[in-house]
């Protein structure tokens, strides 16, 4: 089967390789599934390049251990482990897996659900990592009901996208942060108001209007803390998503270190956190979906041949939504077409 694999760490367009390797087998407790389509997240270029240094401590010194990227898949089954009760060859589904950017991947059967027959495979293949952030961000860390103010800063980006719809969906008034092109699409996605950061910053509008958050999700981090701190409410939450832009440990360590200090001694809660893939969670996913209530957004769609592209474009941090890899090879990267409904 063709996969796309990497054997030494630097920038995808340098090490990223399309070649034949071996089909894998599924284990006990696994699915072997077909691909249709996988997602692009951040964690895949930050792997691939071997940044920050630190992750090499884990993933493979002097060289990848893995090399296999992705983790957001959707497809049929084609065979099940001797385990797994809960599939059968022919159905649909979605989760995640290791190694989805192949024509077949394996994953654990409690990584994966059922796929609503109204959302398409690249649809489905968008939602596990980023939907699974933004909703366990708002409901778990930053406790959201409805009414909450909630303040979504890189609203039009992959985790972003999903953050503005699920807030949404709970009756959340929701503020996001985006640059000018994005304005319309945020709109769109159901935001109440939004605020060009090209042209006014969102901790000086705080300021100026008086306006408090009761949760700040913030999947860009160019602010301080303490700035942050003056649009939240008295006893407001502000979600860190994933991590700054830096190469090294201690770059990303800091603003962890600094919200936990900053939380034992103020009322305002500032949290980080690693969203934790579970069937409970991608079900609920998968409803608001088939409902309707949730439409991902997808920027681009490109080939497996075409991944490495795919990777640096994403890594580029200018996507609005998602970028989506189709084993369909009549996609192509170049298919822009970044929308609310996007298939």
């Amino acid at each position: 089967m063709k996969a796309v694999v990497y054997e030494r760490y630097g920038p995808p367009e340098a090490v990223v390789q399309f070649k034949d390797v071996e089909k894998p087998v599924p284990k006990n407790d696994e699915v072997l599934i077909r691909v249709r389509a996988a997602s692009v997240n951040p964690l895949d270029a930050g792997l691939m390049k071997g940044k920050p240094h630190t992750f090499r401590l884990f993933f493979g010194l002097p060289k990848p251990r893995l090399g296999r990227p992705g983790v957001d898949v959707a497809g049929e089954v084609e065979a099940v482990g001797c385990d797994v009760i809960e599939f059968k060859p022919g159905d649909a589904v979605f989760g995640s897996c290791r190694g989805a950017f192949a024509e077949y991947a394996c994953a654990r059967a409690s990584q994966l659900v059922r796929k609503p027959g109204s959302v398409t495979f690249r649809e489905a293949a968008s939602a596990p990592v980023a939907a699974l952030t933004a909703l366990e961000g708002l409901r778990d860390q930053g406790k959201i009901r409805r009414g909450s103010k909630v303040l979504i800063h890189g609203a039009a980006g992959g985790v972003g996208t999903f953050a503005v719809q699920i807030a949404k969906s709970f009756g959340a008034e929701v503020t996001g942060v985006c640059s000018s092109r994005n304005l319309r699409l945020v709109r769109a996605l159901g935001a109440d108001d939004v605020v060009d950061y090209t042209r006014e910053d969102f901790v000086d509008r705080a300021r100026r209007s008086g306006t408090r958050y009761d949760i700040i999700f913030d999947t860009y981090f160019n602010h301080s803390l303490s700035a942050c701190r003056t649009a939240l409410a008295p006893h407001g939450i502000y979600v860190l998503v994933g991590s700054p832009p830096q190469r090294w440990f201690l770059g990303i360590l800091a603003p962890v270190v600094k919200a936990l200090a900053l939380s034992l001694f103020i009322p305002q809660k500032f949290v980080t956190f690693i969203a934790k893939s579970n069937r409970e969670d991608l079900n609920f996913i998968a409803g608001l979906m088939a409902s309707g209530q949730l439409r991902p957004v997808i920027d681009r769609t490109c080939t497996l041949a075409e991944a490495a592209e795919a990777i640096r474009y994403l890594d580029q941090r200018h996507a609005r939504g998602k970028v989506v890899i189709s084993t369909d090879t009549a996609v192509s990267l170049h298919d822009s077409r970044a929308s609310v409904s996007s298939t």
